[in-house]
C-alpha cells in the first residue's frame, strides 16, 4: 500500500542528511515543527475543500497525510499503530465511540 511504504521511507529519513532530505530536515525540527507544519497543510486542504477545488483539494491531501505520517514519525507513532485503532473502533458508532472517550 502506498501510505505504508511512505510511512516507511519517512522513517528511514529519520537518519539521513537533513541536507539532502527534507523530511531529515523537517525531523530534525522536532515534533513543534512537525506538527506546525501538519496544521500549515490541513488548513490549506480546508481551503481548498471549501472553494470546491477538486484537484487542488487532492494535492493539499497528499500534502496532509505526508505532513502527518511525518509528525507521527517525530512523535514514534507509527502508521500500524493508527490503523491498529482505527481496526479497535471498526463496527463502532462514531457517536458510541466519542461518548466512551
Amino acid at each position: 500500500m502506498t501510505l505504508d511504504r511512505l510511512a516507511a521511507t519517512i522513517a528511514a529519513r529519520k537518519a539521513a542528511d537533513p541536507e539532502t532530505s527534507w523530511t531529515a530536515k523537517l525531523l530534525a525540527k522536532g515534533p513543534e515543527k512537525c506538527a506546525e507544519k501538519f496544521g500549515e497543510e490541513a488548513i490549506e486542504a480546508i481551503i481548498e475543500a471549501v472553494k470546491g477545488d477538486r484537484a487542488r483539494l487532492t494535492l493539499e491531501a497528499a500534502d496532509v497525510l505526508y505532513h502527518l505520517l511525518v509528525m507521527l514519525a517525530a512523535r514514534d507513532v507509527t502508521l500500524d499503530d493508527v490503523l491498529a485503532e482505527l481496526e479497535r473502533r471498526e463496527g463502532t458508532s462514531g457517536i458510541a465511540e466519542k461518548a466512551a472517550r
